[in-house]
């Protein structure tokens, strides 16, 4: 008889001597691991995106993709288990997808011939609530593998596994050891949250267990065997392919250890990453960052051009509303060139500018040319508008006087309005050394406005266009040079048709 056992495999195997300090540092060591994660998730959303498709009509999961996404798992498993998801191991994780024999954590995923057509429609979300309300309480909020590296690990953010991995820290570092119950019960979660990880990835269709399966060997993929009548008891072993009639390594059959006759082949060393390779990593990894700067640009551009226009046209701010006890509310001095680039002047379009007095009294708002303005102004008291934030507007305050006569009166003006209620002034970009004034229309004191800027900006429309456009190729570009460089091509070997040699003689 044996049990049933869960396809996707987690190991981990605790260092007898770590270092007490190191862990301090880890958060600094791990940050080219999580750079290359970041655009490896990136590349693992896309890729399940497709083999949610190619499952729903063919119900199978593409091998090639499969490989991939299960070494981007295993590249975060290895990251969580030297960093601050396990503090396991000193050994620094190596750059690859593939297993590697020789490093204390392992994940393999048995790759699944068929899944339901049906399941996955719903099993990633619906199905999966639960799973993650579980995750959720073990890993706490944001990703898994990136959220335990920022600051917000002291505010327990890292959920129980942080919590329970910030106290073996705490004791490795005054007594040496790492408490093997913690690390167990450790390695019993992140069990958990990566059979989940696999499951949402479309992966598999056996639903994770409710079954915290501690310790460093996977207790949940053994098989158990009966032993056969009159023999010796067979022990658990971990989860592998079952071997077919007349393969080495079956009883009786030549190549299994303590059998005569012809051993099997040698197993081949993993190929490591070529200098190319790397150097193609490396260059994707760029290349998909800046890609997705672009995105994040475009999509803000786009954001102001179709949410933020107005029906006149303009792409307006917020109001925001200022005040001032002197007698002027004044601009820093706006240097324009328009002609810079040589960009053609119709591409700026037209600026405005509307003011509404907050106090009832009649409000004037006018450009001029900044010298003019301090002429103006020289000897009065008013306030230089230096910043404005959401909570907060800076001002200079200029001590001084009245001014000697109402601004409307003045052919300073390039453009100006005033009167009660909303004023509005508009005037096309042009080059110059220009001041924005409000003031009362009578020249009095404590000015008090609320007041919002806007542009026709009819240039902006094909800026974000062209700027997703080029994001979007350089976002492929960049992908594609990832997935060359980090899945490996199969190696040659011999064919499946071609028949075994004959045992020798005896």
């Amino acid at each position: 008889m044996s049990t049933t056992t869960y396809p996707v495999r987690v190991d981990g195997a605790l260092d007898d001597r770590l270092n007490r300090w190191l862990w301090l540092v880890k958060w600094v060591l791990v940050i080219p691991h999580l750079f290359v994660l970041a655009v490896l998730w990136i590349a693992f959303a896309v890729l399940s995106f497709v083999a949610f498709f190619a499952i729903l009509f063919t119900g199978r999961y593409p091998r090639g993709i499969f490989e991939f996404n299960v070494g981007v798992l295993r590249w975060s498993w290895r990251v969580q288990f030297y960093a601050y998801g396990a503090l396991g191991t000193d050994k620094y994780p190596p750059f690859t997808l593939d297993d590697v024999p020789d490093y204390p954590a392992h994940l393999e995923v048995k790759y699944p011939e068929h899944l339901s057509r049906g399941l996955v429609l719903v099993k990633w979300w619906l199905l999966a609530i639960p799973q993650y309300i579980v995750v959720a309480f073990f890993v706490g909020s944001g990703t898994w593998f990136a959220t335990q590296a920022d600051d917000r690990i002291w505010a327990w953010s890292g959920g129980l596994v942080g919590l329970l991995v910030l106290v073996a820290a705490v004791v490795l570092l005054f007594t040496g050891r790492y408490p093997r119950s913690v690390f167990d019960l450790v390695l019993g979660m992140n069990r958990w949250v990566l059979r989940v990880a696999a499951y949402a990835g479309l992966m598999v269709d056996q639903y994770p267990p409710f079954r915290l399966d501690m310790g460093g060997d996977d207790p949940g993929t053994t098989r158990l065997n009966e032993p056969p009548p009159g023999g010796p008891p067979v022990t658990d072993r971990p989860y592998r392919e079952p071997l077919q009639p007349g393969q080495p390594g079956q009883p009786g059959q030549p190549g299994q250890p303590g059998q005569t006759g012809q051993s099997g082949p040698a197993p081949q060393p993993r190929a490591r990453m070529s200098g190319g390779r790397i150097v193609a990593l490396v260059l994707g990894i760029i290349v998909t960052l800046a890609s997705i700067a672009g995105l994040v640009v475009g999509g803000a551009l786009a954001w102001l051009d179709e949410g933020r226009r107005d029906s006149a046209g303009f792409v307006s701010s917020d109001q925001v509303t200022l005040s001032t006890t002197g007698y002027a509310l004044v601009s820093e001095n706006l240097v324009i060139d328009a002609g810079a680039a040589n960009v053609p002047r119709d591409w700026f379009g037209d600026t405005r500018v509307r003011v509404t007095s907050t106090t009832g009294v009649p409000v004037f708002v006018g450009l001029a040319r900044s010298a003019d303005v301090q002429s103006y102004l020289a000897g009065v008291g008013y306030a230089t508008v230096r910043s404005i934030g959401a909570y907060r507007t800076s001002y200079d305050n200029h001590v001084g006087g009245a001014p000697s006569t109402p601004p409307a009166g003045l052919e300073i003006w390039r453009v100006q309005a005033s009167g009660p209620g909303e004023q509005t002034i508009t005037w096309p970009i042009e080059s110059g050394d220009w001041t924005l004034v409000v003031m009362a229309a009578d020249a009095s004191a404590n000015v008090a406005v609320r007041a919002d800027v806007g542009a026709t900006a009819p240039a902006l429309e094909w800026v974000w266009i062209v700027v997703l456009a080029s994001a979007g190729l350089t976002l492929l570009i960049g992908l594609t040079l990832v997935v060359l460089a980090v899945v490996r091509r199969p190696q040659p070997g011999p064919s499946a048709l071609q028949a075994p040699p004959p045992a020798p003689m005896q």
